[in-house]
């Protein structure tokens, strides 16, 4: 072989020998940037999305964490709405769930284990003053496994319930159906949407229409044991958050509840749906003495916690004289708003049976007692805390 045949040898090998740590790290270069397989995000149920475009725009005046055992003490009824009461009272023993009992305490609606162990909702009649035997409640099954916590309306027809299956985006969702007189069945039953149902528990739902007050409890963001009332004004008609005066971020929070002032508005209706609500309790506390001595319940009525330790309930019992005026003035006003209040109980019955004209005029009186309830509870409130100030200043 000449020269120049062992110069291109040469040549070719150098070249080859040079090429190949360039294409293996071009390999290892190659594997270095490869694309990490794709991990694909769960997926939120469309259900919730569609729910929550489509919010029931409400207010909801307050909100209460109370024990789960302890939460009907918070709920509050006109009598001619009917009562919630627990399992346990209503049998003497029981699970957590209510049983509830219409104006005239002749019909019930409760829940009990099927075949299957689930609670089933059904109904009961008061007869020779004795509970028939129950009937399970037909058509309201369609699409929910277990139902519970009924309420039913004053017209003996629009009734709602707690159910669990399908049909339902947490355990428990709240849903409304109508019975068919027809059919002597209930309708296929609508979830009714949020900001009511959420993704926890939410049940108990109770509408006193006479009031104009509504009631559901959930146990979103609560921790085991407690759950939370919340207590709103019911809308005549449905609407929803206008996706153009909100964004969703904003409609968001709303369906999540995530802050009950949010919904205030001006805070005017909020003021007198409170006014109402705490007349309510008033009315309730009083039914309840009713067998306790005109002394006893005059007492009741006069009563001012100052501190842990001491409760007044006469002018007597201050020392000093600016509390003792003060003192004078609440009970004055305290009155005046338990007057007030019994007479819009009043008008408000009489606005059921009346038509034309005097329902009109019964209205107007309704809306001007409302206002000056809401005006009489601001004050008394304002007494109460001025009185107990005044007479802290001294005794302290």
């Amino acid at each position: 072989m000449n020269h120049k045949m062992m110069f291109k040898r040469n040549t070719l090998i150098l070249a080859i020998a040079l090429l190949l740590p360039l294409s293996t790290g071009a390999q290892k270069r190659k594997k270095r940037i490869a694309k990490k397989p794709v991990v694909e995000m769960p997926q939120e149920d469309p259900r919730l999305a569609n729910m929550r475009e489509m919010t029931q725009q409400i207010i909801i005046i307050d909100s209460i964490v109370a024990d789960k055992d302890q939460v009907l003490s918070q709920l509050c009824l006109s009598s001619e709405t009917g009562r919630v009461i627990s399992s346990s009272a209503f049998f003497g023993k029981g699970d957590s769930t209510t049983v509830f009992v219409n104006e005239m305490g002749n019909k019930a609606y409760f829940s009990q284990p099927d075949d299957s162990l689930h609670q089933q909702l059904c109904t009961s009649d008061l007869l020779g003053g004795e509970w028939s035997k129950p009937q399970w409640l037909k058509g309201i099954s369609e699409g929910i496994s277990e139902t519970a916590y009924p309420f039913m309306l004053a017209d003996g027809l629009t009734f709602y319930f707690a159910g669990k299956g399908k049909e339902s985006i947490g355990s428990y969702d709240i849903f409304m159906t109508r019975y068919d007189t027809r059919s002597n069945s209930f309708l296929k039953p609508e979830n009714i949407g949020m900001p009511f149902n959420s993704e926890a528990n939410d049940y108990l739902f109770a509408l006193d229409e006479y009031a104009r007050i509504g009631y559901f409890v959930s146990d979103r963001r609560q921790p085991e044991g407690k759950v939370c009332l919340y207590i709103f004004i019911p809308q005549a008609s449905r609407k929803t958050y206008d996706p153009i005066v909100y964004t969703p971020a904003e409609i968001r929070g709303f369906a999540d509840i995530s802050s009950i002032a949010d919904t205030w508005g001006n805070g005017e209706e909020r003021s007198a749906a409170l006014a109402r609500y705490h007349a309510i309790r008033i009315n309730n506390h009083q039914t309840a003495n009713v067998g306790l001595t005109s002394k006893t319940t005059a007492l009741t009525s006069k009563e001012l916690v100052i501190n842990d330790a001491l409760t007044y309930s006469s002018t007597r019992d201050f020392r000093s004289r600016e509390a003792a005026l003060l003192y004078k003035e609440l009970i004055e006003t305290r009155q005046q708003y338990r007057s007030l209040s019994q007479q819009l109980e009043q008008w408000r019955n009489n606005y059921l049976k009346a038509t034309g004209n005097d329902k009109q005029s019964i209205a107007r009186d309704i809306l001007q007692a409302e206002a000056e309830i809401m005006q009489l509870y601001s004050r008394i409130q304002t007494l109460e805390k001025e009185t107990r100030n005044a007479e802290i200043e001294i005794i302290k």
